[in-house]
C-alpha cells in the first residue's frame, strides 16, 4: 500500500447463500461516517423489515475531519448467540485491513439450528463474498468542507472545482451552496484557490 492511503471497498457489493434452509445475504458499502454507516444499516433493516436478523459491523472514522484519527470499529449480534455473528462479520474487514467501510448480513431462519461455528462460519462468508463482489481499492483520506457564494461567482467557483478533480454537490437557494469533497492533502490548496478566485468573497466552513 501507497503512504497515506488505505484499503477499502470499492463501491457496494451483495452475497446471497443458502445453509440448511436459512437464507444469508451479505451487503457492504463504502462509508466515511458512523452516520453514513448507520444509515446504510438503517437502509438494509428496513428492506428486510421481515428478516429473522439482520447482523452490522463498520470501521469508520471516530472523527473524520482528522487524518490519523482512531477507528470506530463496532458490530452487533443482533439477536444471534452472543459472539456468533457480529464479531465474525467485523473480523473480515479486520482481517482484510479494510476501513471507512459498513457490512449487513441479513439472515432469513430455515428451521434448523446452525450452531455458534455454523453461524460464525456463514456470517464470515457472507461478509467475505459481499467484499469480493465490491472489489477492493486503496483511497487516499479525504475531507469535506462547504463553500458558499453569491450567484456572480457560482461559475468561478465550479470552475476552480472542476479543474481541481473535486468531487462536490451543487445546491442553488438563496446562495450557491457547495458541498465539496476533496484529500485532506488538497484541501488547503483548494481553498486558497476559491478564495484568490473570488476576491475572498467565499464562505468557506
Amino acid at each position: 500500500m501507497t503512504e497515506g492511503t488505505y484499503r477499502t471497498v470499492a463501491g457496494r457489493g451483495q452475497a446471497a447463500f443458502e445453509i440448511r434452509g436459512s437464507e444469508f445475504v451479505g451487503y457492504v458499502a463504502p462509508a466515511e461516517t458512523v452516520e453514513e454507516a448507520e444509515s446504510f444499516v438503517d437502509a438494509v433493516e428496513a428492506e428486510h423489515a421481515d428478516a429473522t436478523h439482520n447482523v452490522p459491523a463498520y470501521r469508520v472514522p471516530a472523527d473524520p475531519s482528522k487524518v490519523d484519527v482512531l477507528l470506530r470499529e463496532w458490530c452487533s449480534d443482533d439477536g444471534e448467540p452472543t459472539g456468533s455473528s457480529g464479531k465474525p462479520a467485523l473480523n473480515v474487514l479486520v482481517q482484510r485491513d479494510l476501513r471507512n467501510v459498513v457490512a449487513v448480513v441479513t439472515r432469513y431462519y430455515g428451521g434448523t439450528n446452525l450452531g455458534v461455528g455454523g453461524l460464525a462460519r456463514a456470517y464470515s462468508r457472507a461478509v467475505k463474498e459481499a467484499v469480493d463482489d465490491a472489489g477492493v481499492v486503496e483511497e487516499r483520506p479525504h475531507e469535506r468542507f462547504e463553500a458558499v457564494v453569491d450567484y456572480d461567482d457560482s461559475g468561478t467557483v465550479r470552475g476552480v472545482l472542476e479543474s481541481a478533480g473535486a468531487e462536490f454537490d451543487a445546491d442553488y437557494g438563496e446562495r450557491a451552496s457547495f458541498s465539496v469533497r476533496v484529500p485532506i492533502d488538497d484541501a488547503a490548496g483548494l481553498r486558497d484557490r476559491l478564495r484568490s478566485a473570488t476576491s475572498g468573497r467565499v464562505d468557506l466552513s
